[in-house]
Order: C-alpha cells, then sequence, then structure tokens
C-alpha cells in the first residue's frame, strides 16, 4: 500500500506516481476515478497509510487526480472526514465485490448518499473551451467520485475490477486493456518483483 506522492501532475503518463514508506516511487493507474481515492488511506490496517488529514490534502488528491485541471476547489473539515468515510466505504465494497461477497449494507447507503449530492459541473466557454463551473466543493468532488463508483461497480468493466497479483499488496484497479490480462497494480513495481523472483528461482533450482 503506498500514498499519493505530494506534487505530482497529471502530466503523461497516466496515473497516480505513488510513494512507498520505504521511499520507492512509481506509476499507478486504477483506471477509474473513484479507484485513485484509495492509496490515501483506507480501513483498519490501512489508516496506516493515511494522507487525508486536512482540506489541503483533498485539494491536493484531486489535482493529481485523473479529472482535468482548473477545479478552484474549495474544502472544509468536515468534507475531509465526509472524503475518508466515502473512501473506506470504496474500500471495502470493492473488496467484496473482487471476492463475490454481499456488499455491506452500511458501505452501499455511504455511497448512494454522496452521489445524491451536486456533482462537480463542466461548461463550455464562447471560446470553445471546457472550464469548471465556479463553486467546486468537497462535497461535489465527492458526489463525482461516488457517481463514478456506480457506473464501475454496474459498468461493463466490473468483472475486470482485480485486486493486485502480489501477495503482499491490496492495491485495487479496473483492467481497461483490450486484452483484459493486467495482473499488477504497475508492472514498474510488483510485476517487475514477480519477475526478478521467478528470475532468482529458476536459478536456484538450476543450481
Amino acid at each position: 500500500m503506498d500514498t499519493p506522492e505530494a506534487g505530482a501532475g497529471r502530466a503523461a503518463p497516466s496515473g497516480l506516481v505513488l510513494v512507498h514508506p520505504d521511499g520507492s516511487s512509481f506509476r499507478f493507474d486504477p483506471g477509474a476515478l473513484c479507484l485513485e481515492l484509495l492509496p490515501t488511506g483506507g480501513p483498519g490496517r490501512l489508516a496506516y497509510f493515511e494522507v487525508l488529514h486536512g482540506p489541503e490534502d483533498l485539494v491536493r488528491w484531486a489535482d493529481q487526480s485523473r479529472l482535468p485541471g482548473g477545479l478552484g476547489l474549495a474544502v472544509d473539515p468536515v468534507e475531509v472526514a465526509d472524503a475518508r468515510r466515502l473512501r473506506d466505504a470504496l474500500w471495502r465494497l470493492a473488496e467484496a465485490h473482487v471476492s463475490a461477497l454481499p456488499s455491506a449494507p452500511d458501505d452501499l447507503a455511504t455511497v448512494n448518499d454522496a452521489a445524491a449530492h451536486q456533482p462537480l459541473t463542466a461548461r463550455l466557454t464562447a471560446e470553445g473551451a471546457r472550464e469548471w463551473a465556479p463553486g467546486a466543493s468537497g462535497t461535489g468532488l465527492l458526489s463525482t467520485v461516488a457517481r463514478d463508483a456506480v457506473e464501475l461497480f454496474t459498468g461493463p468493466y466490473a468483472h475486470r475490477i482485480r485486486t493486485c497479483g502480489a501477495d503482499d499488496c491490496r492495491l485495487l484497479f479496473v483492467d481497461t486493456s483490450r486484452p483484459g490480462r493486467r495482473r499488477w497494480c504497475s508492472m514498474e513495481r510488483c510485476g517487475n518483483r514477480h519477475k526478478v523472483r521467478a528470475h532468482r528461482a529458476r536459478l536456484t533450482t538450476a543450481d
């Protein structure tokens, strides 16, 4: 489990830059906005990785996410607590989904309550450009995230929500690739570590 790197932007290639407590970093693209919220912390033991402590942290996450820039987001402490509550619910719902287990009613209620609010609104300018409507709030941000989760869990890629194949990694992603064979959160980290272990195992067997 890792945390978003402070100052990481949305420049190509896409995805979040995550920093592990051991100091290593790698790029991770979970494939959906709602899943991008998960690496900011989580329930239970995942609370160790908490980074959403104040309004500035949620603003920073929004800036690092796949949402277009220019939000001018205003967030208050209550909305930060709401963000943590929504994130924890999404963790449990996603892991239950992957394991084909029933969704907890309280977690469903948390997502649905967030989605019921007015989401962030985009609009067209006279110059033909796209911009965010004024008044972007933390509540609007969370509504947008929750609505993305509803679309993901009920959409054509719902069966492709997966947990990273590494035994020591819980990161979740949706495989949107055409072949549908994505196994790792990141080939740069878990995929490469698997290849290194497999190579060492072959060398040991050959000795």
